[in-house]
């Protein structure tokens, strides 16, 4: 019963913070604060009422519309707040100690670990918005993601790894800062790698520096092997977008007639690969024979 109210009060705090991240996804783009005038529809400019705010449900209520104007709001504010929402659900669900007789060592680990896996998820959604929408990965998430990463990978690594790096003594968290470095630094220089090549082929450029920096990020929180997950399950969604796009041929949005939002798939794969990446690659690892 613990585990089920847990879980059904993160869900709903998830929806609550993906509600202010719709804020935040709306009005950064244009330069607007996140904190004045009060919500209010877009297009007629009239304050909404409190129960227009509650998460999801108030879209689902008006249809996605405004009550006044009638204006379409978007299938974004619905997706965002139940991105948001399962993904903190599923987190508090995976939460290990519930019970009681858990030590104060192992439950301070467990909780730092969901809250981190919490904050990554509520960057990853925002940046996959913002690069759906304006193929845009604004500095003010990448940079602040990869330094939480690495926080998070220094305080982490060593508390799930205690045992493999107990022989480094008290250096074991100056081995993990070593080791996230590496990280970020190689999931980067992938990213940048590809940059070169497809501008020295193509004479244009193919993937920007966003890109490299998202990576560098999943690499922070993911490690390198969560992070090349991601890369490919993005790789694959990216690909099969093209080709229904493709396929289609004419009603095709201005942006993807030209270019895909590669750092949008990158973070589905994040989110993927942070909620089931352990057991993806390791049966991918036997499958391969290793």
């Amino acid at each position: 019963m613990i585990r089920i109210l847990g879980t059904v009060f993160a869900a709903l705090l998830g929806l609550a913070f993906g509600s202010f991240l719709n804020v935040c996804l709306t009005r950064w783009p244009v330069g607007e604060s996140i904190v004045k005038p009060p919500s209010h529809c877009r297009n007629c400019g009239r304050t909404l009422a409190w129960w227009e705010n509650v998460p999801l449900v108030s879209w689902l209520v008006l249809r996605g519309r405004c009550r006044t104007c009638g204006a379409w709001i978007g299938w974004r504010y619905a997706l965002v707040e139940a991105a948001v929402g399962i993904a903190w659900g599923e987190i508090a669900w995976r939460f290990p100690n519930w019970a009681p007789s858990s030590t104060s060592t192992a439950l301070s680990f467990d909780i730092a670990r969901s809250i981190g896996g919490a904050i990554f998820c509520w960057i990853v959604v925002a940046l996959a918005a913002l690069d759906a929408e304006h193929l845009w990965l604004p500095d003010r998430l990448t940079w602040p993601g990869i330094v939480l990463g690495f926080i998070y990978s220094v305080v982490r690594i060593p508390s799930e790894n205690a045992s493999a790096m107990a022989s480094m003594g008290n250096n074991i968290h100056i081995q993990a800062a070593i080791l996230s470095l590496i990280n970020i630094l190689s999931a980067a220089g992938i990213i940048i790698f590809i940059r070169r090549v497809y501008k020295f082929v193509r004479h244009r450029e193919g993937l920007g520096l966003g890109d490299a920096k998202l990576m560098a990020m999943l690499a922070a929180w993911l490690g390198l092997p969560g992070a090349l997950l991601s890369f490919a399950i993005g790789v694959v969604l990216g690909s099969l977008v093209a080709i229904v796009l493709r396929v289609r041929g004419k009603g095709i949005d201005s942006w993807a007639s030209t270019m895909l939002p590669l750092g949008t798939f990158l973070c589905i794969g994040g989110i993927v690969s942070s909620l089931w990446g352990q057991p993806i690659i390791a049966a991918y690892l036997r499958w391969a024979g290793f």
